[in-house]
């Protein structure tokens, strides 16, 4: 947060695009979540996600990105994020995290959501709720003339009193005519000069929180982050503008953790 940021600020016409790339983003998103059920592989939700992509003439900002062979990036239990569809059959108790990055009109968008999969357990019930919370109160400090690291410690500071632990080395980011643009958003406070926020300025807002150690590793695949201890992780995201007002949610969908 040290070194000097160049955060690009879109223009009302730039805005009114995003907003399509946006609603576009979550129309998939929402539409896979519908066909999260137990019995059906992660693959066959991600080729779904390909089909609905390709319905709504965007394409998968993931798809190829640094070699990447998924649609979507689909996450289950103790897979935190990057997890790549295959034969892997979704069960009762399963908490599945689904990814939609699109690019539409040239114009990126970003949005995940974890869903709950029958009956799960009491901590993965509690860890879902407090991370959907987490990420409405980082977007409560998204508005202009607020610092960033305000709105990153936020995150950590609503899941730590409740035993979570944020994932320090994945963050939220900046998005626009690029999939990752400045600045950084992590899920804790972050050290050094921290840029103010100003009104254009469009953030991928996304906690990623653990029920046990913060700790991660990466699977032999070379993408799939899982936690340290297996203990499942939960993610949510939305991609944020900031106004002169009040914070505006270019991937609006429904409140609430699906499945609960």
């Amino acid at each position: 947060m040290a070194r000097r940021h160049k955060i690009r600020i879109k223009s009302p016409h730039e805005i009114g695009r995003m907003r399509i790339a946006g609603q576009t983003a979550s129309e998939i998103l929402m539409e896979l979540v519908k066909a999260v059920e137990p019995g059906r592989t992660t693959l066959e939700i991600d080729k779904l996600a390909g089909e609905l992509m390709r319905q709504r003439d965007c394409k998968s900002a993931a798809l190829g990105y640094r070699g990447y062979s998924g649609q979507i990036c689909i996450s289950v239990n103790e897979e935190v994020v990057h997890g790549i569809g295959g034969p892997r059959k979704i069960q009762p108790g399963d908490c599945v995290t689904i990814d939609v990055a699109i690019v539409k009109g040239g114009w990126f968008s970003d949005n995940a959501i974890t869903v709950a999969v029958g009956e799960v357990t009491e901590e993965t019930r509690r860890l879902l709720v407090a991370t959907e919370e987490s990420l409405f109160v980082a977007i409560s400090h998204a508005r202009a003339g607020k610092r960033l690291a305000d709105l990153c410690g936020s995150v950590e500071d609503y899941v730590k009193p409740l035993g979570f632990t944020v994932v320090r080395e994945f963050v939220g980011h900046g998005v626009g005519r690029d999939l990752h643009e400045e600045p950084q958003v992590p899920n804790y406070r972050p050290q050094g000069k921290s840029p103010i926020l100003e009104p254009g300025m469009t953030l991928a807002i996304e906690p990623m929180v653990n029920a046990g150690t913060h700790s991660v590793r990466i699977l032999d695949d070379g993408w799939t982050v899982v936690t340290a201890d297996g203990k499942p992780s939960a993610h949510f995201e939305h991609t944020v503008l900031i106004t002169e007002g009040e914070p505006e949610l270019l991937t609006w969908r429904e409140r609430g953790v699906p499945g609960l």
